[in-house]
């Protein structure tokens, strides 16, 4: 038995229907133990996938339930035949169960799918033909076979799908990233498909995707070859524009077609759009900006902190390397002139100086440390008091590095030039200088973020007032 399965698969792929007509004399139900037993293809998916028209005929006149059956892969033969093209079997197959248009595969395609996928136009034709609901076949990521067409350069069957159907919801559906074909062919410039696209009146040029982004606006962040500039030239012409474009355009093309309206109201509208656009694009750089600083600002920090704990634990003239009690002779000397190993050499020379120092240092350390902190806790910087604050800490911190560097340079500088002062005072009059600066570039910040408080508790307040005093706002007034 397994001899005549086994020879009947030979006749299929041979397309052999007198050895197919042989083996239903010997065993007549050799074709129903076929489909029973557990096999990847049957002799239909065989002859089809080859194009052997005759045996398929043959096939489908004795077991028309042969045209149902799925191998491995989900496909059926109408699979099958159509990627292949076989415009013939596909004809006789489709009679048999027009319902298999719409059996999808394993990768959730169905027999139209992978026509169109292959560029066989007039399977694409006898199928749509056959059964149009097969077009509205959603795929993976949302996708409709017209995004298939774009994905794979299929702009024929692409073509006569829009032709076909003459849906505008079709011809503008979205993916899930809410691409429509329009985007997708800008994105990968296929100016034949755009320019066919543009001609259509159903299509929408000005749709935009999830990410808010129109057609232009994919050209605009995609620019790589010579294509771009007739792509460009080509969605101009169609009316396309950028998405940040959109609100004023709009409201120009609405003022220029409402008859009787008022000119000075127009004119304040679309004044007020466009300042509004603005506004938001001045935020969206300030936004940006801010980011970008974010990282620079941790960046500094970091650096004053490791500076600040680097001086604190290796002060300017090192630390003693040896215990001195005694002198040579082995007298007993004062404790002021006694030290320790490890004692830093700055705090028994300069004692004053030293506190100083240190508390300079230490305030930088905790500064600059305080700024990591602030900012790896997700400070809101849009707001005027966060960044306030943080300039606030910034400048201690800088300024604490200054004052450090100033007793770091008087410490190390031979006693001699420390009699002169010239360059004490030179130093000291530099960073003093730069303090008082500074002071007044943080007096400066202070008094502006005291007035933009001012000014928005006032206008919090000013309606309630105009309420209470004045009572029902008068028509001239609006």
């Amino acid at each position: 038995m397994e001899t005549l399965e086994n020879m009947l698969f030979e006749a299929a792929a041979e397309g052999n229907v007198n050895s197919l007509k042989k083996l239903l004399q010997e065993d007549p139900i050799i074709l129903d133990k076929v489909i029973v037993n557990s096999y990847s293809d049957t002799p239909l998916h065989v002859a089809a996938i080859l194009g052997h028209i005759d045996f398929v005929k043959e096939i489908i006149r004795r077991r028309p339930e042969f045209a149902r059956e799925l191998n491995l892969c989900q496909s059926s033969p109408l699979h099958l035949a159509s990627a292949k093209g076989y415009i013939e079997v596909v004809k006789v197959l489709l009679p048999a169960d027009p319902l298999m248009c719409l059996a999808r595969d394993r990768n959730g395609l169905t027999p139209l799918h992978l026509a169109a996928i292959k560029g066989r136009i007039e399977t694409v034709k006898q199928l749509v033909q056959a059964n149009r609901d097969a077009a509205q076949v959603i795929v993976g990521q949302g996708q409709t076979i017209l995004h298939l067409c774009i994905k794979y350069y299929q702009i024929e069957a692409l073509k006569h799908l829009v032709n076909t159907i003459r849906d505008q919801d079709f011809t503008n559906c979205k993916d899930s990233d809410g691409n429509t074909i329009l985007h997708l062919a800008v994105a990968n410039k296929q100016v034949e498909t755009v320019n066919f696209l543009l001609m259509e009146s159903a299509t929408e040029v000005n749709a935009q995707n999830l990410r808010g982004m129109t057609a232009m606006d994919v050209l605009i962040r995609s620019r790589t070859d010579l294509r771009d500039e007739e792509i460009e030239e080509s969605l101009k012409r169609a009316g396309a524009f950028a998405s940040t474009e959109n609100n004023s355009l709009v409201q120009i093309n609405h003022n220029i077609t409402s008859p009787g309206s008022n000119l000075s109201y127009e004119h304040r509208d679309l004044s007020s759009n466009v300042k509004k656009n603005g506004r938001e694009k001045m935020i969206k750089q300030k936004d940006d900006w801010l980011e970008k600083k974010r990282s620079a600002l941790m960046v500094v920090a970091s650096l004053i902190a490791t500076m600040a704990f680097q001086v604190g634990i290796n002060p300017p003239s090192g630390v003693w390397q040896d215990n001195y009690k005694v002198d040579s002779q082995g007298h007993t000397i004062s404790v002021s002139d006694s030290h320790k190993a490890g004692e830093s050499i700055f705090a028994h020379n300069h004692p004053e100086d030293y506190r100083q120092f240190l508390i300079a240092n230490t305030a930088g350390l905790i500064a600059s440390l305080s700024i990591i902190l602030l900012l790896m806790s997700g400070l809101p910087l849009k707001r005027r008091i966060f960044m306030w604050i943080l300039m606030v800490i910034t400048w201690i911190a800088i300024t604490a590095v200054a004052v450090t560097y100033l007793f770091s340079i008087s410490v190390i500088t031979p006693e001699k030039e420390r009699e002169k002062q010239t360059i004490i005072i030179l130093i000291g009059l530099s960073v003093y200088i730069w303090l008082g600066l500074m002071v007044l570039l943080l007096i400066g910040h202070t008094i502006r973020l005291l007035i933009k408080m001012v000014r928005k508790l006032i206008k919090c307040l000013s309606p309630k007032e105009r309420i209470q005093g004045s009572g029902i706002t008068s028509h001239s007034t609006v």
